[in-house]
């Protein structure tokens, strides 16, 4: 289990990891649609992001992350730098997007990513690389694709819906 990667591993149930990409996927999210639209451009702190930066932080995410799956499955030793995913949250002005197109967006990423995941064998899931400068699998990254997704919409539950009902 990848050292920090395990807090996001750690959430997904037992699954594959095609399972659980397909799981917890951009229709999981929009069970939570209509909480995710009212709640919008809000901020349950200062400095903190919107629903719809946490919606493009996954999409950014999974596609960098995907990115890290191929490059290891494809035997490329270069060790891959982290991201500052608050420079990209600040970039990317999710603000200006509709909740319904973010979403859109995180489903083609993740069908993608499936597959993506579909085309490795099982050698391949095995293969390992240097990202963030910790060594991580192909099938650890695909397991915290998954779980990565999931430790958001908890804290969207547990920090941002409370904000529902003032």
């Amino acid at each position: 289990m990848p050292e920090y990667f395990d807090r996001y591993i750690n959430l997904v149930g037992d699954y594959s990891v095609i399972d659980s990409l397909k799981f917890y996927n951009a229709n999981w999210l929009r069970n939570e649609k209509e909480a995710l639209i009212q709640l919008g451009n809000s901020i349950y702190a200062p400095q903190k992001w919107t629903i719809k930066d946490i919606l493009q932080h996954l999409i950014d995410t999974e596609r960098i992350f995907a990115y890290r799956a191929v490059c290891f499955a494809r035997e490329d030793t270069t060790i891959l730098p982290g991201f500052d995913e608050n420079r990209y949250a600040l970039s990317a002005n999710a603000t200006l997007r509709e909740v319904e197109d973010l979403l859109e967006e995180i489903q083609l990423v993740r069908d993608s990513t499936i597959a993506l995941y579909n085309s490795f064998s099982n050698e391949m899931m095995m293969r390992e690389g240097i990202s963030f400068n910790k060594k991580i699998s192909v099938l650890a990254i695909g397991f915290v694709i998954s779980g990565h997704a999931i430790h958001h919409l908890n804290i969207i539950k547990e920090r941002y819906y409370p904000l529902l009902t003032r």
